[in-house]
């Protein structure tokens, strides 16, 4: 790896935080859970059922890009989990760390619903995959992306992905 921030990214429940960990540990970076830095109101929101609006990602954006733009200025790059579902989404994380690159964890919507249904302690229901799936912009080819089918475990996308990073 060429000691950068990566951005594991996708819709809820397509496994970010279990491939983000797996990348961290094999690349000796430090992972963060992009959901751990949501405001309680977001959280409530969601665990309600009620799909955020950009407004409603704005700050938590903004400081995860601050994340990124400390772990670039320091040296000691991360591999962050988060959802950055639209391009002005990762235009904001960009503006961290202008060489970010993102794993993108794409799949079927039934196989993911199921994924969802069989974890537990998440406050993102079921209910709002639809809304996922409708704001995805998937990553153009200008955004450094790696296309990752999470019909794969995550065991078996690492070193597809690592093998994409050097």
């Amino acid at each position: 790896m060429k000691n950068g921030n990566i951005v594991v990214m996708g819709v809820a429940g397509c496994g970010k935080s279990s491939v983000g960990r797996l990348l961290a540990e094999a690349t000796g970076v430090s992972f963060i859970e992009g959901d751990a830095f949501h405001p309680p109101e977001n959280i409530e929101r969601m665990r309600a059922g009620v799909p955020l609006n950009d407004d409603d990602r704005a700050g938590w954006l903004a400081n995860l890009a601050d994340k990124l733009r400390q772990g670039r200025e320091s040296g000691q790059p991360m591999v962050l989990a988060c959802s950055a579902l639209k391009r002005r989404y990762r235009d904001v994380l960009r503006g961290g760390d202008p060489d970010l690159r993102f794993v993108h964890l794409r799949g079927d919507k039934t196989l993911i619903a199921e994924r969802m249904r069989g974890r537990s302690g998440h406050f993102m229901p079921e209910s709002l995959l639809d809304s996922q799936f409708r704001d995805l912009e998937p990553p153009g080819a200008d955004e450094a992306a790696i296309p990752c089918d999470v019909s794969l475990p995550p065991e078996a996308l690492l070193p597809l992905i690592l093998a994409e990073l050097d």
